[in-house]
């Protein structure tokens, strides 16, 4: 690697191991702790790309890069941040920023994007003083570290501005329906209305509503829902409206659907012409069992935003944050909120305490069916390894609740067909992720973990789209 880079980040640690790792990469570094003193390198014509935090003490790293981009238009800038919200990625698309990277991350992974930044340099629009960029919003619940929320965040910040419409996926409680409006919200759609259609709207009120969304976004809640007659409708006014005189007042159009929309329309409850045109771009919400990590994290957001609706202010000892971390919460994000505010609401301290959080959960066992299933056991995480001969019990008890829960969704229906091949997929990735991790990223070895061919672990990697990188974490 060639060229000067400029970091700034108040915690002087990270300063000292990025500085150790360009130089030895060949880069030259200036580091600092203050946003003020990289506007000043900047404004001298110093450094070939920018690294730098958003929370700073003089500041927010955000709010200086327009200043930087008018500067020194084509210097690029990587964005690292403990803020691991939709809205500090979005911010940091909009600010026009080369990259955009959580904290804790892979060393290996921001060297390889610094490498990248340096040998592309791409040009960048100038954005003006003034320029509006949304801030953060303390109410929405959209907050993660693990890869699928922040594979999550970058797909919305690349495409809330896209002319697609856009279907957002995933399990009830997930918060589809926020990522629904984050597109709206931070969208350059955000001064027209929003206008929310649902399966209980007569047919009769959709070309109403489809009219009252004009020049901002029209929000499809569960299409798949709807009566024959209304995705019929609604394929009509989408079809007139694009083929009409006015197509620039054309409603973005943004969908929420289930965790297999393709299953609904091979079952025949979505209009296949309908899931086309609400399905340019589709989003994943991943449930909460699939980012475990970010439990106790999202669990102080929503103590958070509770206090700010007037419920107590508590915090979460670590013993409470590792009970909920534990717990497998089916109904996802709305469940753990709901347990979130029955906490604040009775626990008798400041700080919500392991008893109290086992006895909120125990009040709401999950759902099993109705069999009389043992609950879940619930352990920190420092203690969660079970012993030889309880893995196999424990994970058959854990797959048999998720398998039932998922055929009690569907009411007194069968699932769609397909469920086996479409079970085994679920399973497979987070499997090969897991073993990935284990090994290091070492390929030969996962291979030999999970008792198949190198060349087939290659295959299932490329096929699944599974990211490989040596877990190297850096604070």
């Amino acid at each position: 690697m060639d060229g000067t880079v400029l970091i700034a980040d108040d915690d002087r640690s990270i300063r000292t191991v990025l500085t150790q790792a360009l130089t030895r990469a060949g880069c030259k570094v200036h580091a600092t702790g203050s946003l003020g003193q990289l506007q000043r390198w900047v404004e001298e014509g110093r450094g070939d790309l920018v690294v730098t935090d958003v929370m700073m003490p003089d500041g927010n790293g955000l709010d200086v890069m327009p200043a930087i981009a008018r500067v020194r238009p084509n210097l690029p800038v990587i964005v690292i941040s403990a803020q691991n919200t939709i809205v500090t990625a979005i911010r940091a698309t909009e600010a026009d920023a080369f990259d955009y990277l959580p904290k804790p991350f892979d060393l290996p992974d921001l060297m390889a994007r610094i490498r990248a930044g340096l040998s592309r340099r791409p040009s960048r629009v100038e954005q003006g003083a003034d320029a509006a960029l949304p801030g953060p919003d303390p109410a929405m619940p959209l907050v993660g570290h693990a890869p699928a929320m922040q594979a999550l965040f970058r797909t919305v910040a690349r495409v809330v501005n896209a002319d697609l419409p856009v279907m957002v996926t995933g399990e009830p409680g997930s918060g589809r329906s926020t990522v629904a409006r984050a597109l709206h919200d931070y969208s350059e759609h955000q001064g027209g209305p929003l206008v929310v259609i649902t399966p209980a709207d007569p047919v009769e009120g959709l070309a109403a509503a489809f009219a009252r969304a004009a020049g901002g976004t029209l929000l499809v809640e569960g299409p798949a829902a709807m009566e024959p007659a209304a995705q019929a409708r609604l394929v009509g006014l989408i079809e007139a409206a694009e083929n009409g005189p006015d197509v620039s007042r054309l409603p973005r159009l943004v969908a929420t659907a289930g965790p297999d929309p393709m299953a609904d329309v091979a079952s025949g409850r979505l209009r296949q012409d309908l899931h086309y045109r609400l399905a340019g771009v589709t989003l994943t919400v991943p449930p909460l069992r699939a980012r475990v990590d970010d439990i106790p994290p999202l669990a102080r957001h929503l103590l958070a935003r509770a206090a700010g609706l007037g419920l107590p202010k508590r915090d979460l000892s670590d013993a409470a944050a590792a009970v909920l971390r534990g717990w497998p919460f089916p109904g996802n994000v709305r469940e753990l909120d709901n347990t979130v505010r029955r906490l604040a609401l009775v626990a008798s301290g400041p700080e919500i305490t392991e008893a109290e959080t086992r006895a909120a959960l125990a009040e709401n066992p999950p759902d099993t069916g109705g069999r009389h299933a043992a609950p879940p056991r619930i352990v920190p995480p420092e203690t969660s390894a079970p012993a030889a001969g309880q893995q196999p019990e424990r994970l058959g008890r854990s797959i048999e609740m998720h398998l039932q829960r998922y055929f009690d969704l569907h009411g007194g229906e069968l699932p769609p067909p397909g469920l086996y091949d479409r079970i085994l997929r679920e399973v497979e990735r987070p499997l090969i992720e897991i073993a990935l991790d284990a090994t290091g990223g070492n390929q030969l070895r996962c291979a030999e973990l999970l008792g198949i061919n190198r060349n087939t672990l290659r295959k299932k990697v490329n096929d699944l789209n599974i990211e490989v990188t040596r877990r190297r974490r850096l604070m």
